[in-house]
């Protein structure tokens, strides 16, 4: 079953740092709850409103659960560029939208060796979208410029292009070979390619 599309997006940021911290607690062996319980209680992402932290907990912790608890001592011990991707990946697996565009978008740009995406890429993406998906068909152009605004930071945040005005460089991330064979055991060869801009 394929995940609808959604516009949650515009709302969610990269959340690295907080995604590390869950991802940690529950190596130590902390339920989801004790988690929830240190987020309300203790504000551990620092987060400006209550609300906001129940916001970045619900959806850090919906990316991590997204995949299986057997990446945690990968992504522990990786380097931040491994770590940062695997954060991505749990952001693209979460959010359906965010996946097509890295994989349609990113992807292509590297595989026919242009290293950079602009604005109007993103234009173009969103207007295939609403061609293809009712639900997408009846978005704001404001909701859809702020989509496009959250795609542009998390990539940024997660080290896959830098942060230029306009048009951005696309730096094409290289795989940890460890995390690599972990997607491939995991069924995730789309994300794999999406990542490294593989046909």
């Amino acid at each position: 079953m394929e995940k609808e599309y959604s516009a949650g997006a515009v709302k969610f940021s990269f959340w690295f740092m907080e995604f590390k911290k869950v991802v940690r607690l529950l190596t130590e062996g902390k339920s989801y709850q004790e988690i929830k319980e240190v987020v309300e209680n203790e504000n551990l992402f620092a987060a400006a409103t209550p609300a906001r932290a129940r916001q970045i907990y619900s959806t850090v912790t919906a990316r991590i659960k997204s995949l299986d608890d057997s990446f945690y001592p990968i992504f522990l011990k990786g380097d931040l560029s491994t770590q940062k991707l695997f954060a991505l990946t749990a952001a693209l697996t979460h959010d359906r939208l965010f996946f097509d565009f890295v994989y349609e978008v990113i992807r292509e740009k590297i595989i026919i060796g242009s290293n950079e995406y602009a604005d109007r890429d993103i234009r173009i993406f969103f207007q295939n979208k609403q061609l293809q998906d009712e639900k997408v068909a009846k978005w704001t152009d404001e909701t859809l410029n702020r989509l496009g605004r959250s795609y542009k930071t998390m990539l940024y945040e997660a080290g896959v292009t830098d942060k230029a005005n306009g048009t951005r460089k696309i730096l094409r991330p290289i795989l940890d070979r460890e995390m690599e064979q972990w997607l491939m055991a995991h069924h995730m060869e789309l994300i794999l390619k999406a990542l490294t801009g593989v046909r």
